[in-house]
Parts: structure tokens; sequence; C-alpha cells
């Protein structure tokens, strides 16, 4: 149940003596100082009708006060050094005498939000003023990265702050380093969010993105004795990108019971009681777009005990812990990303954060649609929602709550007003990755919501079986209830049941899921309900701001930063490929940013490797299907293979650094084992003399936004090796190949559609296809199943304990051994293992990699996220962009 409640000091009515607005005017109680008519601002902000009156309302000489005293935000180098003192010296209270980096960047992002504030409140009154259709974007990530080097250059002021900050005493590099990542995300979902809100922006999209304010974010991780360590992570000790709404509050229930009864009129009105309260506060976020005026918002939610933080009655009697239980309890919904759920209380939490995210999005939605006086039908007219994965499939059902229970509207117009509000973007072809929930937990913490499901899945079921009457099968393998012990409701269907359109995210992966997953649903909706778009990135982070000195060069040849808008315009620099001059300076962007890289390595390692080595990265969530442990065997087996060799002989092999990162989920021990072997490799082959530099093996902890921004650039290959059909896109590919580095991967997700750009001879494909998966498996089950030779040296050389303890690490080699190999590690191996050796030889030949850099660059254009944005907009939401007049 989502409603709020104000308590209101009691005025006196009172309306102005001429030209009466249809909006409530107010004054005070006492007589004395109520000289005008005064307004209230309700919430967020008024209706678009209502706005215009209230506009009208406020008196000339008011208004014209108002206006000569605006703030502007700075214009140029005095105008920011002006607001970074005041702040230093005001919001901060200190002065030039302790004023450290630390401050400068408190000062410098305060000075740059104020102007971001100022263009945000513009945009939101542009937006409610044109009374257009709004696109609403629900993601239970959003991995937003650091955000003031971002606010510079969207908008087009890093010159000024860069000189500024040195006039007071500052590198503009030292004070961008003090800001923490925002740990609002994980891996790529939530990047492709953050991608997908600076699209928006940039492109004058009406958008909000709605997430969850999670007071550690997922965690903050650290490597002891090689295996990793959760703690958390205090992202908010200061973030001056958030503004607090104490006025937008929502009450959410859970458990309780539901009460059914008849009105006068036949219809059953269902009643959900009792249960317990906890109130969502929202905090927004401004969202600048590059080179526009344009900035949306994206609303958090915390989660607060609705009782109040402290039980006075409790403390007084001597229960002093249970006197603030009640907001401990609630303050659990929004302090993690994806808890532990191993546990029953863990899937719980779980659950409970979605339907606390989602309802309190849907009662804002919902507000802001009612505030335009339109009729409900218009609903699908005016907002788009989409679901970033299965994670806020609740929505779909409390709309349905909403419309129906709070309403009063029929079920049939109800669910097409539902049907045609949402979209549905499906993030993996993986059976077990799609969310399923208990119906006992469903029953325990959300009992209406899974009554409506019952509906919804009968009311479904019963058109399949009209239009199947003898597929009996199918309603079993269709329902969104699965018959399992115990019953189990499958969110992913439910998704698909309640959208308009399924897209998936890469060609491939679009294909695979009318083809295996959702095939079943094909037929019953037809193909023209699935859709593909191909995921991209935004170049203005991803080029512009992690890769400054790539993107002056590209600039340089194409004449203008329009590629930043129109990522095509990259083509242009392919006629320079041949340019001895272009060539060299290119060659030197890359070894600029190894040798950075470098220097980081040796800080947070205390690992010296050579900038001249080729740099093999592998950066992602970690994760058996995308083969972190196929990596690490491989390089086990280029160690033995080098420690086979005479001193000659190994002089003759390429010097390789390979460069892990990322997080695994605190209760996945496979993956939290792969780590742990990746470090005990480190560990041995970093301190063997012999080897030296033909070989360094580097794990970077807390693998992050920020991080990744110096990692990508540096790299010379990247790799994307997950089992065929297994990857539904995967972002940092394009990320790696924007930035210069090749590709060694499989034939999935995206690499497939990379490779048609860029060309064949330009990245490095390996291994079985997706459309052989299946046959392989069942073979290892029930054929023979015989393990790679060399695969086999790596397993005895573990087993032997080059590597530490044998026993740490049996469970990968257990895994691909004696269980199946599910992930086709064995059968990929010495196709891994030639290609690697393919890179050496092409890495060798320094004119000809450049060559493939180059080319590959200028062959990225396709892979931009306004390019995505585009595509949803024209094929799924059906909105346009918000054109902006001067102002």
């Amino acid at each position: 149940m989502a409603s709020t409640n104000t308590q209101r000091v009691p005025l006196r009515e009172r309306r102005p003596s001429v030209g009466a607005p249809l909006v409530d005017i107010q004054g005070g109680v006492a007589p004395a100082g109520v000289s005008r008519p005064k307004h209230k601002r309700t919430l967020t902000g008024f209706g678009p009708g209502e706005i215009k009156n209230v506009e009208a309302s406020i008196p000339e000489p008011q208004r014209k006060a108002w206006l000569e005293h605006q703030t502007s935000g700075f214009k140029d180098k005095d105008g920011f050094e002006t607001e970074v003192v005041r702040h230093v010296e005001t919001t901060l209270a200190r002065s030039m005498y302790n004023c450290d980096e630390q401050a400068a960047y408190s000062a410098c992002s305060l000075a740059f939000r104020d102007r971001l504030i100022l263009e945000w409140n513009r945009t939101q009154q542009r937006q409610t003023f044109a009374d257009s259709k709004r696109v609403y974007y629900l993601s239970l990530e959003f991995l937003m990265g650091r955000a003031l080097d971002n606010a510079m250059l969207n908008i087009g002021q890093k010159d000024v702050a860069k000189a500024g900050l040195a006039e007071l005493g500052f590198r503009i590099e030292d004070v961008i380093e003090q800001e923490h990542d925002a740990a609002l995300g994980n891996g790529g979902l939530g990047r492709l969010a953050a991608c997908f809100l600076d699209s928006l922006a940039s492109l004058n999209y009406p958008a909000w993105g709605y997430g969850l304010r999670y007071r550690y974010g997922i965690f903050k991780q650290e490597i002891i004795d090689g295996y990793q360590v959760e703690v958390p992570d205090y992202w908010l000790d200061f973030n001056p990108w958030e503004f607090p709404r104490h006025d937008v509050t929502v009450d959410i229930q859970f458990y309780g019971h539901v009460t059914k009864r008849t009105d006068d009129n036949g219809k059953t009105i269902a009643t959900w009681d009792g249960g317990e309260i906890v109130k969502a506060v929202a905090y927004d976020v401004p969202i600048p777009g590059y080179a526009t005026p344009s900035t949306n918002n994206l609303r958090l939610w915390s989660s607060k005990a609705a009782s109040g933080e402290f039980d006075f009655q409790k403390f007084n009697s001597g229960d002093y812990e249970n006197s603030v239980a009640d907001q401990q309890r609630a303050e659990t919904i929004s302090a993690v990303l994806y808890p532990n759920d191993n546990l029953d209380r863990g899937k719980e939490l779980r659950l409970k954060q979605q339907y606390f995210w989602v309802a309190a999005s849907l009662y804002d939605i919902v507000r802001r649609f009612k505030k335009s006086k339109r009729a409900w039908k218009e609903f699908p007219e005016q907002v788009a929602i989409q679901l970033n994965d299965t994670h806020p499939t609740l929505a779909v059902v409390e709309l349905q709550r909403i419309l129906v229970d709070l309403e009063g509207l029929d079920w049939d117009e109800a669910w097409g007003i539902v049907t045609n509000t949402f979209g549905y973007t499906n993030h993996t072809v993986l059976p077990e990755a799609l969310e399923k929930w208990s119906v006992p937990l469903f029953q325990h913490l959300l009992p209406r919501h899974l009554q409506l499901i019952y509906d919804i899945n009968l009311f479904f079921l019963q058109t399949v079986e009209r239009k199947f009457p003898k597929d009996r099968d199918m309603l079993g393998r269709v329902s969104i209830i699965e018959e399992a012990q115990p019953k189990m409701v499958r969110m992913a269907h439910l998704a698909i049941v309640g959208s308009h359109k399924v897209n998936g995210v890469a060609e491939l992966h679009s294909d695979l899921i009318k083809t295996t997953i959702f095939k079943d649903f094909v037929e019953v909706f037809g193909p023209d309900k699935f859709t593909n778009v191909t995921n991209g990135i935004t170049p203005r982070r991803w080029l512009h701001q992690a890769n400054p000195r790539l993107s002056e060069l590209i600039s340089s040849k194409t004449g203008s930063q329009n590629f930043l808008k129109d990522l095509t315009e990259l083509a242009k620099i392919e006629h320079y490929k041949d340019d001895p001059d272009f060539r060299k300076e290119w060659a030197e962007i890359k070894y600029a940013n190894k040798v950075r890289l470098a220097k980081y390595i040796k800080k947070t390692t205390g690992v010296d490797v050579n900038p001249s080595a080729l740099f093999d990265v592998q950066v992602k969530r970690i994760h058996e299907y995308k083969r972190q442990q196929m990596n690490i065997f491989g390089v086990i087996h280029r160690y033995l293979t080098l420690k086979s060799l005479s001193p000659e002989e190994r002089k003759k092999f390429q010097p390789k650094v390979f460069i892990f990162g990322g997080k695994a989920a605190p209760g996945y021990w496979m993956a939290k084992q792969i780590i742990h072997l990746i470090n005990a490799v480190g560990a041995v082959v970093n301190n063997d003399k012999e080897i030296g530099d033909l070989l360094k093996v580097i794990f970077l902890e807390d693998y992050n936004v920020s991080k990744a921004e110096m990692i990508i650039p540096a790299s010379d290959l990247s790799e994307h090796i997950s089992t065929a059909g297994t990857e539904a896109s995967g972002t940092s590919n394009m990320k790696f190949v924007l930035n210069g580095g090749l590709i060694i991967g499989t034939c999935d997700g995206a690499n497939i559609e990379i490779t048609r750009e860029i060309g064949e001879q330009n990245i490095f494909l390996f291994g079985n296809l997706a459309e052989d998966v299946e046959d392989i498996r069942h073979n290892h089950t029930y054929g023979s199943h015989t393990v790679d030779p060399d695969l086999v040296k790596v397993f005895e050389a573990i087993e032997k304990g080059t590597f530490g303890e044998p026993n740490d690490f049996m469970g990968m080699i257990s895994a691909v051994r004696d269980h199946g190999d599910f992930y086709l590690v064995s059968d990929d191996f010495h196709s891994y293992i030639e290609t690697q050796e393919l890179v050496d030889k092409a890495y060798r030949d320094q004119e000809g990699w450049i060559t493939k850099s180059i080319e590959s660059v200028a062959r990225m254009g396709f892979f931009s996220s306004d390019r995505c944005i585009n595509e949803y907009a024209e094929g799924i939401w059906n909105i346009e962009p918000l054109p902006i007049k001067d102002q």
C-alpha cells in the first residue's frame, strides 16, 4: 500500500481578489502578516495546468524581485573560483589555510552541482509544461561511477575548472581522485543503466530513472591472503550529488492479510490490511546531458521506519536495544545490493527490497500522472516503464493492484493499461539466472500480490488453452506458477505476460531467447512481441572521459567533437591509418596509458610490470560462465611452458601481463575459489626470478567504474571468453575496442556484431559455437568426456601443490573433470591456447597491430548507447525528444 500522510498546520483559506486561479491559495492563521496570497508546493511539483495558474498568481513586484536575484551559476574561471572559495569558507567552514584536496573536491563538486541543479529545475519545468510522454527506467543497479569529471565534461567546463583549481593551488587530477564511486551497482546491468541515463539526457528525452539508495553498496572488496573479503562500502560519507526529498515519502506495506467483500453492485472488493509499514524516502540525483541543458533525474529510495527512529517508551523502560529495533529492521531493506540469499531470511530480504523499490516508484509515477487529470485509458500514452531484467517485475502486479484495488477499474481495463505500459529487457539465457520466488514466501510477505499473480496466470492460461487446446503440456511450460516443491513464481514469465514488448540485448541473445527459454511464448504471442536492441555504451564517459588524449587526437582528425554525439563519425579516422604521425601519436597514447596503469599496479600490489609487455585484461563480474577459470588455467599452461624452456628459448616468448579484476557474489563459493587461484598463481609467478618480466599475473581489488576508466585505455588485448550462448551481450567488449584494444573472445553476445563491424582480421575468435553447446554437454553426460591433455598438465601442477594447498582449488578441477564440464572449459581450451599464440605473433608485428587498433576504433560507430536509446524510443516506448528552445 502506498500513501502519504502529512500533518498540516491549521490554515485560513484565502483567495486573491482578482483572477482567482484554480489552485488553492492559503494564508496564515494569524491576521498579522497576511499581506498577500501564498501558494503551496505539493511534493515534487505542480501539474502542467496548475503551474501556469500559480505563476499567474504571483504579484508582478515579487516576480520581478525574484528574477532579478536569480542565481545563474559560474560562467568563467573567476566565477568558478569565487564559487569554490565561497563553498570552502561557508559550506565547509574552512579557509585557505586548511583546505586540503578532499575539501577542494567537496567545494568544486558543490560549485558544479549548483550549476547542474539550475538546469535540472528548468528541465523538470520544461517537461511539465510540455506534458509529453515520459519514460521511467526501473533498474536495481545504476553503476554511475564518479560524477564530478562527468559533470565537468558534459557541461563543457573542465578547462575552466582545471585553470581555476590550478590558481587555487590544486591539480584537477588529484581533486577528481578524491571522489568515491557511487556504490549503486555491480556489473554490466548497472553500467548499461547508467549509460542509458546519460544518453536519455543527452538526446533530450523526458526520462526518470528509479533505483535504490544502497547505504553500503554491494560491498567493498579486499584481497587478504589471496581471498576475497567483503567489507561495507562507506560511499555515502560525503555525497554532494544527491538531494534528500524528505517531503516525498511513501508508506510501503508488507505482510498482513487480505479480506474480500462484495459491494452493492456485486463487484468483489479486496482490502489488504495489517502487517508492517516501512517508509520510503526519495533522494534525487541530477543526470546532465552532454552539450545540452537537459538534466534528467535519477530518484533513489531509502528505507526508514514508519514509526520513527526511536521508541522513547522502550528506552525509558530500559529496553535500549529494542528502542531502535524498528529503524534498524527497516534500514536493512536499502542497506546492501543483492543481500546473500543462501539463507531463507536473505531470500525474504531480496523480495522485500524489490517490492519496496517498485511500490514507491509506482506510487510516484501514478501520482504524477493523476495531476494531469487525464482519464486512466491515457496512462500508456503518457507513461512508458522499462523493466531492466526481472528484478522490477513486481511493478506489473503493483500497477494492477493500484488500478483495481485503489482506483476501482475493471480487471480487463486495468490489465490493458498495464500491458501497454511495460516493456521488459531480458539479460540472460541461463535458466538458473531467471528469478523465481517461492509461493509460501509470497503468501507471507505480499499476500494480495500472490492473489493477483494467480488471477493473472489463470486468465493467461485460459487464453493459451483456447489457442492450443490439444497441447496440455504447454500450460505447464508457460505458466507463471511452476509446479514444484514448493511452488515457485517465475518472474520472467510474469514480465513477458505483463509487457507489450520483450527485447534481448544482442542479435544472438535475442535469437536464443526466442528459440530456447521463451520459445513457447513466441508461439503464444507471436514473434512481433519479441525484438532486439543491441547494447551500446556512452562515448562521453568511455572515450572522452576515460581516454582524453585519444579523444583529442580523434577530434583533431574528424574536425570537431561531434563524434561524441554521433559515434559513426569515427569512420573518418580510418583515412589516417597509414599516416606516420597519426600512427606514432596513436601508439604513444596507448603506451602512456599503460605506464599510468603500471604505476597504479606498483602502488597497490607492489608488483613491477613492464609497460612494453602485452597487457591482457579480463575485468568483469567473476562467474563460471565468464570463464575466468579458463583464463587462469591458460596462464598456468603458459607458465609451465616457460619453465620447460631454456633461457635462450624463453627470449622468443612475448612478455605478457595478465590483469584480472571483478567481484564474486558473497555466497558464490566457486567464484571466490577462482579469485583465490588467480592470486595464488600470481604469488608464485610474480616472484619467479627465472621468468622475470616474461609473465606477470595481477588481480586488482575492488574493481569499479573509475578503475575501469584507467584499465580499459591501457589494454592491448581484452578477454571476453564466455561459453558460447551464455553472455547476453557484454558491454566491456565495446569499451575496450573503442579505446584501441583488441579482443580475444568466443562467438557469443555482442562479440559477433563487433566482428561484423570491425572485420574478422581485427578480432581473435575461438571455441565452439552456441548451436553445438547442448550436444557437447549431452555427450559429456551420456557419452565420453576426455579432458584436454594440456589442461590435464595444468591440473597436475595444481594438485602437486605448485600454487599452494591443492584442496583449495579442487572444486574448479572437479567441475571440469568429474561433473560434466558444463561451461566447456576443456572443450575450448586447446582452441584458446592456439589463439593466444596467434595473438603473440600478431603483437610482435607492432605496425600491423596499430593498423588493427585504428581500424577497430574507426568502425565502432554502431555501439553507442545513443543509438540504443533511439531504437527503444521508436520501437518500444513511442516517445519523442523534447526540443530545447532558447531560454
